[in-house]
């Protein structure tokens, strides 16, 4: 597999009331976290709002940075923009969300065999009974994904395959939602104990 990751980075994080990807965890920023957690990988950062902001982390860890100016849009475009930038020899990407920070590299060695051992096309982390991230999706879905529309979601094309989709058991850090300072002073409290 020649695996890319594509980590969306263009949303305005309103609820934050700042970019909750320079947040900072251990002295480090969520997108530090991301980044040096995916860095056996060619990275592709999509970014929107206030992209630089962001792009001396992204220069810093090696990864590319791909602007979506359609980001207003939702998170749909920006994954359309990632899979856009992919090097023609991609036939597997990471679908990385800015909350997912978290994650290990055995998790995603994990996600890996079951995709390479199994005909899904999508392999995700369960906790709870839930469904996580990072979401690993294998290239028979790429052109799915592109030809969305904007009333349509990703959401969409991952229900229409759950014949093919495999899990992994995850942990707790799969199914974090960072969206309010509430949630920041929980995820601190976690981080610290974990």
């Amino acid at each position: 597999m020649k695996i890319t990751a594509i980590v969306l980075a263009a949303g305005k994080s309103s609820r934050m009331g700042v970019n909750k990807l320079l947040l900072e965890l251990d002295g480090k920023t969520i997108l530090d976290h991301i980044l040096n957690n995916l860095r056996d990988y060619d990275t592709i950062v999509v970014t929107g709002h206030r992209p630089e902001d962001i792009k001396p982390i992204i220069e810093a860890h090696g990864a590319r940075a791909v602007h979506n100016p359609d980001y207003e849009k939702g998170m749909t475009t920006s994954f359309q923009t990632g899979l856009r930038a992919l090097e023609s020899d991609v036939n597997t990407v990471y679908l990385v969300l800015s909350d997912t920070f978290g994650f290990s590299q055995e998790l995603l060695d994990q996600m890996e065999v079951k995709m390479a051992s199994t005909t899904a096309l999508l392999v995700s982390p369960m906790y709870n009974g839930k469904r996580g991230h990072p979401v690993l999706v294998a290239y028979e879905l790429f052109e799915e994904f592109l030809a969305l529309n904007v009333d349509e979601t990703m959401r969409d094309v991952v229900m229409r395959h759950e014949h093919e989709h495999e899990y992994v058991p995850g942990d707790m850090w799969t199914r974090i939602d960072l969206d309010t300072p509430e949630d920041y002073e929980r995820v601190k409290k976690l981080w610290a104990n974990r």
